[in-house]
């Protein structure tokens, strides 16, 4: 996935009203950027952070830049907006990209499901269960090489789980997909400390026959693309 603009460095003067950030630009200038993502941005958002912004010159949004990616140095990046990864997920599906779903030639994004919930994907294949694909998306990380989820309370991401178990029971293929948005992890975790209920909620999902799947990512300041399978550790 290639993002519309070239995005364009700048320095982190601080994050607020959660989805709004003030930047400094290379040249001194100072603006206010969207940053697209609800969580607690734990230890993304410091202030004096290096991060990437997307610019648009679109007349319809009233900001013109979009915070992409935090910059950790040594070629490493974390992406911040939560919309990416179902953008790049739905692009390595369309081309058969991920092993783990072979034969699922139909994509359907944004499906109704459950009780007034959407799943992120419907794939199906001839002769194959339909599979509901739930996904998540990884950027916390508090010991070195180890990624995290959730990085704030979600009672949202609980009550999909408890869907994904009854898509499971019904003789569906569910399966949980955590993309890890960050380059400097190879293992993964729930922050079972940070939400007790999420990760109660995910064993029970496991024990209904839930599948998890956890993929890395590609990331650079021209796009991001999904990799392969990164160690669960639950």
């Amino acid at each position: 996935m290639r993002f519309q603009t070239e995005l364009v460095p700048a320095t982190l003067i601080r994050r607020y009203k959660r989805f709004l950030a003030d930047c400094t630009l290379g040249d001194g200038r100072e603006v206010v950027a969207h940053c697209a993502n609800p969580g607690s941005m734990m230890g993304l958002a410091d202030p004096g952070a290096r991060i990437w912004l997307e610019p648009n010159d679109d007349p319809r949004k009233k900001l013109k830049y979009g915070w992409r990616l935090v910059d950790h140095g040594a070629g490493h990046f974390t992406g911040v907006d939560t919309s990416v990864p179902n953008r790049a997920l739905r692009a390595a599906f369309e081309a058969g990209d991920v092993p783990e779903f072979e034969g699922y030639d139909i994509v359907r994004p944004e499906q109704k499901y459950g009780e007034n919930s959407r799943i992120d994907f419907l794939l199906q294949g001839a002769g194959l269960r339909d599979a509901y694909v739930e996904v998540k998306s990884v950027t916390l990380c508090r010991q070195s090489g180890l990624a995290e989820f959730p990085d704030s309370v979600t009672a949202r991401g609980a009550k999909h789980l408890g869907e994904l178990a009854a898509m499971a029971q019904a003789r569906h293929r569910a399966v949980m997909l955590y993309l890890v948005q960050r380059t400097d992890c190879d293992r993964f975790t729930l922050a079972a400390d940070i939400d007790p209920t999420y990760a109660a909620a995910y064993a029970q999902a496991c024990g209904a026959g839930v599948e998890t799947l956890c993929l890395g990512t590609h990331i650079t300041p021209h796009g991001v693309d999904v990799a392969g399978p990164i160690h669960v550790s639950i």
